[in-house]
């Protein structure tokens, strides 16, 4: 299944971004919710008004070729993000597009994304005042959907990023924001996310993933502790990729080692066992990662994997190379 184009908008509330997906088979253990099944047509949300003017300035201009491209863009089926809102408006704003997907017979995929200290209060800023504030904000969001069939990709960043929160590997993250209690912090990302899997889950029709980050970012092992700490054995798998740039190829074979780390670390192993693509592979070199694909064939084999989507919006082309004597803080930025 593919979406490949991206809009997307960093607003209060609705906004919309294409996600595309991947899936692999299922969990060993069934999750309480349908996982996202193959030839599935998703839900193409409403056009942004921007999108709509842009077209008609450039028409006007005689720039018809670039005013095609954006109805392709408008015409993709996308996400719908939700980074605000509370009670009644948030449960109707949800219900609406639930309906309108299912007036369509397509499939709504929503974003939830209003964790507190959201992206450690960084570029994207944001997200619910406190534990309490966010079991009622996916309330108020599991109310929408309803019996409605819809996928729910859950806070993007919500385990790459976590306040004051120690790996695997005995290491204190730096996101430590000085509002957030040092004591608490990394437990109550952990009760919200398992929280909001259980209520999303509990709703017949909704295929519930977790933040599973990118190959560019956590290893294996560390990304696959964090999973199951968040409840993915419970969910229908877990996201790769969301918003950024990393290779599909690179993100397959990512993807399946966390499915078989998850299965190695919670049947007798240690995840920071797993192999990864920092070790035995290089990650810069791609031709090595056949060394990891060979510690998994040796110590891990599952009789099923983990579902798991990737999205394919924003990575055409991969990451972004600045160009030679060129120094840039974010390469992705």
């Amino acid at each position: 299944m593919s979406l490949p184009l991206s809009a997307r908008r960093a607003a209060t509330g609705l906004a919309a971004a294409a996600v595309a997906f991947v899936v692999t088979v299922s969990f060993d253990v069934p999750p309480a919710g349908a996982a996202i099944p193959d030839g599935t047509t998703f839900y193409t949300p409403r056009p942004d008004h921007g999108a709509i003017e842009q077209i008609a300035q450039l028409t006007a201009e005689g720039r018809k070729d670039l005013a095609n491209d954006i109805r392709t863009m408008i015409k993709t089926p996308q996400a719908v993000w939700v980074t605000g809102g509370s009670g009644r408006q948030l449960t109707q704003s949800i219900k609406a597009e639930a309906q309108r997907a299912a007036g369509k017979k397509t499939m709504p995929i929503f974003v939830a994304y209003n964790i507190p200290f959201r992206d450690c209060s960084q570029y994207s800023a944001g997200g619910a005042a406190s534990v309490a504030e966010y079991k009622a904000w996916i309330d108020a969001f599991a109310a929408g959907i309803g019996d409605h069939r819809a996928a729910v990709m859950l806070e993007p960043d919500g385990l790459g990023i976590i306040p004051w929160y120690t790996t695997i590997n005995n290491s204190l993250e730096w996101c430590r924001p000085a509002e957030a209690d040092p004591a608490t912090a990394a437990s109550d990302r952990f009760e919200m996310l398992n929280y909001a899997v259980d209520r999303l889950t509990a709703l017949p029709a909704t295929s519930v993933y977790l933040d599973g980050t990118h190959s560019g970012w956590l290893g294996v092992g560390d990304i696959a502790d964090r999973l199951v700490k968040a409840g993915v054995r419970r969910a229908d798998g877990f996201f790769l990729n969301v918003s950024n740039y990393e290779t599909t190829e690179r993100q397959l074979k990512y993807g399946e080692w966390i499915s078989k780390c998850i299965f190695y670390g919670t049947t007798g192993g240690r995840f920071d066992w797993c192999a990864s693509q920092y070790y035995p592979a290089s990650p810069g070199d791609f031709s090595t990662w056949a060394l990891t694909d060979a510690w998994y064939a040796a110590n891990v084999s599952p009789d099923r994997l983990a579902h798991f989507v990737i999205d394919t919006s924003r990575n055409g082309r991969g990451p972004w190379t600045p160009p030679a004597g060129v120094t840039w803080p974010d390469p992705q930025t």
